[in-house]
């Protein structure tokens, strides 16, 4: 889990979240990572995929990195999908995970809403 925004995570919190991100990580050769910004001041798929660059996830070996992305202050969410995993899910899968963990959001469960978002990308992985 990568931030640069502290504290908008307790540490108990983050640790439920990496423990997701191993589970999930353990069925497949994909790489799962969650990115936490306070703001931004560009269109938010952009951000995402220039955070996506910057941690070198475009390096996995069969192209299935999956990068969530929050930027907090903005409330703007993304998750951005390299293109090995993204030629091989349904056409609504990223809309499904998005609107799945927003709604948790909505309720301010986060780290659930993160967390069930990596389960399933993980599931989708393994497959």
């Amino acid at each position: 889990m990568s931030k640069k925004q502290k504290n908008f995570f307790s540490d108990s919190e983050e640790k439920q979240i990496i423990q997701s991100i191993i589970n999930a990580e353990k069925k497949t050769s994909g790489e799962i990572r969650v990115h936490i910004e306070e703001k931004l001041n560009k269109d938010p798929h952009e951000r995402a995929l220039e955070v996506f660059h910057e941690l070198q996830m475009d390096q996995t070996k069969h192209h299935n990195g999956v990068l969530f992305y929050l930027a907090t202050r903005n409330k703007q969410f993304v998750i951005y999908g390299d293109q090995g995993i993204h030629k091989k899910v349904t056409g609504n899968f990223w809309t499904t995970i998005k609107d799945a963990v927003i709604s948790e959001f909505k309720k301010e469960n986060y780290t659930q809403g993160i967390i069930d978002g990596i389960q399933e990308v993980g599931e989708q992985l393994k497959q």
